[in-house]
């Protein structure tokens, strides 16, 4: 119920901001609107404002909506009103109510990335778990413990590091755009003051998958090696394992962290002779109230995201140690201006990739993860759900400019060639590019749903 809920509240939100900021500049350009519609088909409820000459609904289907002008190329237009229709505007108004939309969709995110800021958002602290063993962070010279306090991409100043989450944002970054990122680390660890380069350059990252951040070797925050909630009939409980053992050493090996226990599981598969694969049983030494323990632990495989991998069926790892990241007033709205242009330039270059088959169509999502982001981000509390909103957001006023003709990008780039050459697109041609965008849309559309089922039943 929470996540149909969250996924309604979030389409109706997104839809009313974007087709508000068309009509508040069309009534601002002088044009005369008809109707104001979220939701398509039969009108669930129908009203007018006092003095007002348009009429706002609410359809049945939540999945988008429309600002219906007056226009002659749609119905007969009364000669006393001709100057009000939308048609007969300058090209500069007319640019200027196709714009508005997606630009309301983006102003939402700076806003709503600036309340976040603003109210404080608890997040992991930048303290690094034990690196992927072969990775850059291990090459590095990375052990795992350290603090980051600063970091900065070749040629910029030093920039200080909040919280685990900032990192991830900069090393995504750093190995999309093949710039190498150096970290000053601090603390109370042996190299407090020091300085790593982490050479993301070299990656030739097509995409932020999880294999990124293992070829960077820094997949989460440290956590203390405690086995936290056990499933009942698993492999943790079957083990003799309970809530609270914190795990210091698998065989011969010594368990330093969280991340480092997890990987301990994930590589207890090995593969057999048949091509199958095939779970060790580990021999795990725990404390247990302060009494050291040994346990013969199997995990079991089970199938992830499409992929079958070894688990134990129990939280692995204490909660990370939380700071709260929280800015002034005008640090705040400059902050979430400036992750609203971040979000929507990866945004644009992850669909460029794929354009050009660098990046998969995985990465396109549909309604259904929306939804199920929707309702996990709901449930964990109202900031992250803000966060989403607004990562959300930033998506549908990108996805709106790109220029396709059934978008406002298409009608957008249909003014430019007015502009350019100063006389608007034939209808024959209009009709063709129509088809065209939406063929293009459709296509888009089968894809994302198709990954969201893929996603869902994996």
């Amino acid at each position: 119920m929470l996540t149909l809920i969250s996924f309604v509240v979030t389409l109706g939100i997104l839809i009313a901001v974007h087709e508000y900021g068309h009509y508040r500049v069309a009534v601002a350009c002088g044009i005369k609107v008809l109707k104001f519609s979220i939701g398509f088909g039969k009108p669930i409820y129908t009203w007018r404002l006092k003095n007002k000459s348009t009429e706002f609904s609410i359809g049945m289907l939540p999945l988008g909506g429309y600002v219906k002008m007056l226009d002659e190329r749609e119905a007969p237009v009364d000669p006393a009103e001709r100057h009000l229709a939308f048609n007969t505007q300058p090209l500069k108004s007319r640019a200027a109510v196709v714009a508005a939309g997606p630009a309301a969709n983006l102003l939402l995110a700076v806003l709503l990335y600036a309340i976040v800021n603003w109210s404080g958002l608890q997040e992991p602290k930048a303290v690094l778990a034990s690196p992927v063993a072969g990775s850059l962070a291990e090459k590095a010279g990375l052990r795992g413990h350290e603090t980051v306090e600063q970091a900065a991409f070749e040629g910029d100043e030093l920039q200080a590091v909040r919280s685990f989450e900032d990192l991830r944002w900069r090393l995504t970054q750093g190995a999309l755009d093949g710039r190498d990122l150096t970290l000053v680390l601090g603390g109370d660890t042996a190299g407090a003051g020091q300085t790593v380069r982490l050479a993301l350059s070299t990656l030739g990252a097509a995409e932020a998958d999880a294999q990124l951040f293992r070829k960077i070797g820094i997949l989460g925050p440290w956590t203390r090696p405690e086995i936290g909630e056990v499933m009942a009939g698993g492999a943790a409980e079957k083990s003799g394992l309970r809530a609270g053992d914190v795990v210091v050493r698998i065989g011969d090996t010594a368990i330093v962290d969280g991340p480092h226990l997890r990987e301990a599981i994930r590589t207890s598969a090995q593969a057999s002779n048949a091509g199958t694969a095939t779970v060790v049983p580990q021999s795990w030494h725990v404390v247990r109230a302060g009494q050291p323990l040994a346990l013969q632990v199997t995990p079991e495989l089970k199938p992830v995201n499409g992929v079958v991998v070894p688990r134990i069926d129990a939280y692995v790892g204490a909660p990370a140690e939380l700071v709260t990241v929280r800015y002034g007033f005008a640090d705040g709205l400059w902050q979430g201006a400036v992750r609203t242009w971040q979000v929507s330039m990866l945004t644009l270059r992850m669909m460029g990739k794929m354009v050009i088959g660098e990046a998969s169509l995985k990465n396109l999502s549909g309604p259904l993860t929306i939804a199920d982001y929707a309702g996990k981000s709901a449930s964990m509390g109202w900031s992250s759900y803000l966060v989403f909103l607004a990562l959300i957001s930033v998506s549908l006023g990108v996805l709106n400019l790109l220029p396709l003709p059934v978008l406002d990008g298409g009608h957008l780039m249909y003014y430019l060639w007015e502009g350019i050459t100063g006389r608007g697109v034939s209808d024959a041609w209009m009709d063709r590019l129509q088809r065209g965008g939406v063929a293009i849309l459709l296509g888009m559309m089968c894809v994302a749903l198709f990954n969201d089922v893929t996603r869902l039943l994996g």
